[in-house]
């Protein structure tokens, strides 16, 4: 333990001692006094009781007839009967020896009425495949619900009841001016078959845009996620995240724990991105996405450096296909993005959600830097599905289909993309996404690479793929790659398991 020493005095005498230490009685009275009036240390009553966050700066505590509490019970007394439980029967098939035959198996999960006339915002992950869904309202009221739209590639459902009572809503707030550190309170049904329906928990919002996340199977695309520390739990998924006005600002949708339950990191799809794509899932069942007719990069630091960019922002162009609303635009190769609707953008994860939202024929501004000048261009979004069938009706089938291999979205190399990439030929596999912290990313693939040997055999399709996994299946746990980068060099990966 460290101490302090003081030297003695040879000198020392009583009458000194006593000068010295009323002094110091003095001198710590004094200062005592001032610090007891700097922050006033005295006990509060209750007509000194802080009324709101703001005359405190301290707690968020208010009162309300002549009782403090928190502001997350006005919250909750606003909106919690607005929460509701959903249960989705869905049919397994069994298959044994003697007979085929099929049973049911029940999943639950958590929504929230955002209109008055019976519509719900879910997760399509609740709802997935579901034969019948069953909604119950907090006064105990159960409804059979329709299926009104689903989008798996963000996670998101909508239902429809027929209420016959008095329904509360959710209104919609602003996931774009959320702070990170702002207060997030999350209310939904975690483990309903335990009978703990509406509960509510708080947190904060830990931070913005999160993505390349991997949730298992039909893991969304679009992913710009808001996380929380507001404990998310088995049955959460799809009730609301809240500001303190009571504005639903997201969906919890998912966690991240190395024990099967909460820790702290949940995820909820920000409101923004559910409020441009309800409208086509009440109106058509599905949402149309927008399109801009490019491959994307993230920005290097040697990018950003020879741009002249204050950070390592935006997004870059590798390619830009023919005819596409980019190319018509004036966008190209090697343009780096870094606003987009007169919003900054900050990654790939980003421009993704952005440019899908944005409905067919409308003009976007575009701001690109280009040789260390910022322009801005306007750009016509098309309509994905649009193109894509534009091109099947050229392409073989086959050739869209997509499958996921050590953490990679796989798809062959269509002659499409081989011009848009300007690449000769057309054997290969193209990747088309790879999820952080797998395999494939430990081993420095990335997007726009194209897979030419698997394990010394030649790669030109799916098929080939498919063949090699079942060949390496039970085998080393180390896979070598013969790949060509997106530059255009030849490399060696190594993959391992």
């Amino acid at each position: 333990m460290n101490k302090y020493f003081f030297p003695s005095s040879a000198t020392n005498n009583k009458g000194r001692k006593v000068a010295a230490c009323a002094l110091a009685a003095v001198f710590c009275l004094v200062v005592g006094l001032v610090i007891s009036a700097s922050f006033d240390l005295s006990p509060p009553t209750v007509a000194q009781a802080p009324t709101n966050i703001a005359q405190t700066g301290l707690f968020p505590v208010f009162e309300r007839d002549g009782q403090l509490e928190s502001p997350f019970v006005a919250v909750v007394e606003k909106v919690q009967k607005a929460v509701v439980n959903i249960s989705a029967r869905s049919r397994e098939e069994i298959v044994p020896w003697w007979f085929r035959g099929s049973n049911y198996s029940t999943s639950y999960g958590s929504g929230f009425f955002f209109r008055e006339d019976g519509y719900i915002l879910t997760n399509n992950h609740v709802v997935k495949e579901a034969v019948r869904l069953t909604v119950r309202t907090a006064s105990g009221y159960e409804y059979e619900a329709e299926l009104v739209g689903a989008d798996p590639e963000t996670d998101l459902a909508v239902l429809k009841v027929e209420p016959e009572e008095e329904i509360t809503a959710i209104p919609f707030g602003d996931s774009d001016a959320l702070k990170v550190g702002d207060w997030a309170i999350a209310i939904g049904n975690p483990f309903p078959r335990q009978g703990l329906d509406r509960t509510v928990t708080v947190g904060v919002i830990s931070a913005k845009g999160r993505s390349n996340l991997r949730f298992g199977r039909g893991t969304p695309k679009y992913q710009y996620y808001i996380q929380t520390d507001a404990s998310i739990n088995p049955g959460n998924s799809g009730g609301p995240l809240l500001n303190l006005r009571g504005e639903c600002i997201g969906v919890n949708a998912a966690i991240s724990t190395p024990t099967g339950g909460s820790v702290g990191i949940g995820f909820a799809i920000p409101i923004n991105l559910a409020r441009a794509i309800v409208p086509d899932l009440i109106a058509h069942g599905k949402p149309h996405r927008g399109w801009l007719g490019v491959q994307l990069s993230s920005v290097t630091e040697r990018d950003a450096k020879r741009q002249g960019l204050d950070a390592v922002k935006g997004v870059k162009i590798d390619s830009v296909f023919s005819n596409s609303p980019a190319e018509r635009a004036g966008i190209k190769r090697g343009d780096i993005i870094v606003g987009f609707n007169d919003q900054s953008v900050e990654d790939v994860s980003q421009l993704s959600v952005l440019v899908s939202t944005v409905g067919s024929g409308v003009p976007v501004p575009v701001e690109v830097v280009r040789d260390g000048e910022r322009l801005t261009v306007t750009t016509i979004i098309a309509d994905r599905d649009t193109y894509l069938a534009s091109m099947r009706s050229s392409e073989n089938e086959d050739d869209f289909q997509v499958i996921e291999w050590m953490g990679m979205e796989l798809m062959n190399l269509t002659r499409d993309i081989a011009s848009a990439l300007s690449i000769k030929g057309g054997d290969g596999v193209y990747v088309r996404r790879v999820y952080a912290g797998t395999p494939a990313d430990r081993a420095s693939l990335t997007q726009g690479t194209i897979i030419l040997q698997i394990a010394e055999k030649v790669t030109k399709s799916l098929d080939d793929v498919d063949n090699a996994i079942r060949r390496l299946e039970g085998g080393s746990g180390r896979i070598v790659l013969i790949v060509q980068e997106p530059d255009g060099t030849p490399a060696r990966k190594v993959i391992r398991k």
